[in-house]
């Protein structure tokens, strides 16, 4: 796709759909990497496993351009993301914190935000890494998918765009290419909403028949009015059930361009050439640099739409086609704290500084590549708010023999799932489940009647004693270690738990983004281009 001299990957996993980063690094003239100031690229993918790209094994899907980056930079192979869905651990990639620390969870089930139109979003008191590098110089830039937050009191006040979070230019989708999208896709939000409306439809009709009952044999003193209010609601109802899902689509399915609405709803065939246009024109009006771009695919997430050039042309269906597209364009879900659901591929490409072919497998984190970036810039990380990433350089280039992070907490919305700890004395990774998700059918790997594992309830189950599986040995986490099989057991448990106690007491209560209060749609803040509720435009075919 870009022929960059050097570039960063850092790839989100799965085992059951998740988000993927890559980066992309192009240095300057200067060979001293403290005054480098480099142009920096950040390419992000949705849902994209660590096992569907050939650098990491997979020996069936073609992606020989991301492969390349591997082939000629450094690969991590305990990289974890902060969260295993779109929302929260966006927010810790762009913060460097852990996304509890920001209030982008939730207590309630919601795990990600539900609608352009609701009030939540990343909070204009946190700082991202574009905040910073705009400050230092850097041309910043967002293309693709956002998906935290857009307005909080109106439709225009755009609190939480992309431009009150540091970013100069944004392309993209500020919501998230959900199966809402696409009419042939399952939607659990459009299934639900239909059940509501059908059920409240039920209600009111079951109203007016009785009122009309009552009024025919005059056994209700009734006037005709309420009957008529009865039936005409229940109507509406009805007609809102069957074009629900055309109303989500125009609500929640749309291109910005800064603060302006260029398609709504958007015409899925054309929006990986317009991307691609996008990214080729922020490149050349600022190749003389520092810039830092963050490309943001809406590859590989639900509904897979695909352009008719790769349809069919992979080994594994739509999937396939959809992750070959996105390698085209670089040149079972929300598992709580499981390996499948957080751990990442991650590639750093800098020729001439970062050696080639390089394997490191030291516990690593997506909120790392906050702290990297900012130093790379000349910028500071703040000092008034705790930041969790650690700068990744050292380790890169080899002057760190280990990582900066001894313990990693996973989070599943607030509640904590599951914590590692690296006993870099013993060369061991440790992890510890305090609650995990039920799987249905028992082995499947999926979590029962969902396509998003819970975070509490009935449909998770709390241990005690704590799961205990050695990563080193077991990546995959198949042998659950106790008392009698794993002599330190014990000694492995009282010390994470301890390191847990003290990671709490860092945490300060803060308004949850995600709760329900700012994570219901509402009208005044749905972004429209039209008549409301129509919502309809077409405003450009390309790049600015």
């Amino acid at each position: 796709m870009l022929h960059l001299h050097h570039s960063w990957l850092c790839f989100r996993s799965w085992l059951a759909g998740m988000l993927s980063v890559l980066l992309g690094l192009v240095p300057s003239a200067s060979s001293n990497i403290s005054t480098s100031r480099p142009n920096i690229l950040l390419l992000m993918a949705d849902d994209l496993g660590i096992g569907d790209i050939g650098c990491y094994g997979n020996n069936t899907m073609r992606t020989p351009n991301i492969d390349r980056l591997a082939e000629d930079g450094v690969k991590l192979t305990q990289h974890i993301s902060a969260a295993s869905l779109c929302t929260p651990s966006r927010a810790a990639f762009l913060t460097g914190r852990y996304p509890v620390r920001s209030g982008m969870v939730s207590s309630i089930g919601y795990r990600v935000l539900q609608w352009t139109g609701a009030s939540g979003g990343l909070p204009t008191n946190e700082t991202t890494f574009a905040k910073i590098l705009k400050e230092k110089g850097y041309a910043t830039g967002l293309i693709g998918k956002w998906h935290l937050g857009l307005n909080c009191e109106s439709a225009s006040d755009h609190c939480h765009h992309p431009l009150h979070h540091g970013f100069d230019h944004f392309y993209g989708m500020p919501f998230s290419l959900m199966g809402d999208c696409a009419h042939w896709e399952l939607s659990e939000k459009r299934v639900n909403l239909e059940q509501k409306l059908n059920f409240l439809f039920q209600v009111l009709a079951l109203v007016a028949l009785t009122l009309v009952a009552g009024k025919l044999t005059h056994l209700i003193p009734v006037s005709w009015t309420p009957v008529i209010w009865s039936a005409l609601w229940a109507v509406l109802l009805l007609a809102g059930s069957y074009f629900v899902g055309a109303l989500i689509v125009h609500a929640d399915c749309l291109l910005m361009r800064n603060h302006t609405i260029t398609e709504q709803p958007m015409r899925f065939q054309k929006t990986t050439p317009l991307i691609l246009q996008e990214v080729a024109s922020f490149l050349k009006r600022n190749k003389h640099g520092p810039f830092l771009l963050f490309v943001s695919f809406l590859h590989v997430h639900i509904p897979l739409i695909t352009m008719e050039t790769f349809l069919g042309k992979s080994l594994h269906g739509l999937y396939g086609d959809n992750v070959e597209e996105m390698d085209w364009m670089v040149g079972g879900k929300g598992m709580g704290g499981w390996e499948g659901g957080i751990r990442v591929p991650g590639i750093f490409r800098w020729p001439g500084v970062l050696p080639a072919g390089q394997v490191i497998g030291e516990p690593t984190s997506l909120m790392d590549v906050f702290p990297t970036v900012v130093q790379l810039a000349g910028g500071e990380v703040p000092q008034d708010r705790v930041i969790d990433g650690q700068d990744l350089l050292p380790l890169l280039l080899g002057t760190a023999q280990h990582s900066d992070h001894e313990f990693l907490m996973h989070y599943c919305e607030g509640f904590l799932h599951a914590a590692r700890w690296h006993q870099r004395d013993k060369g061991t990774t440790w992890k510890v489940h305090f609650v995990t998700p039920v799987f249905q059918p028992e082995g499947a790997g999926a979590c029962y009647g969902r396509k998003v594992c819970p975070c509490f309830g009935e449909k998770v189950l709390h241990h005690d004693p704590p799961l205990l599986f050695d990563l080193s040995r077991d990546p995959s986490e198949t042998h659950v270690l106790t008392p009698a099989s794993e002599p330190v057991f014990y000694q492995v448990m009282e010390r994470v738990q301890r390191a847990v106690r003290e990671h709490q007491r860092t945490l300060s209560p803060v308004p949850l983004q995600l709760d329900r209060l700012g994570n219901i749609w509402r009208p005044w803040l749905q972004p429209c281009c039209g008549p409301f509720p129509l919502c309809w435009c077409l405003r450009e075919d390309g790049p600015q």
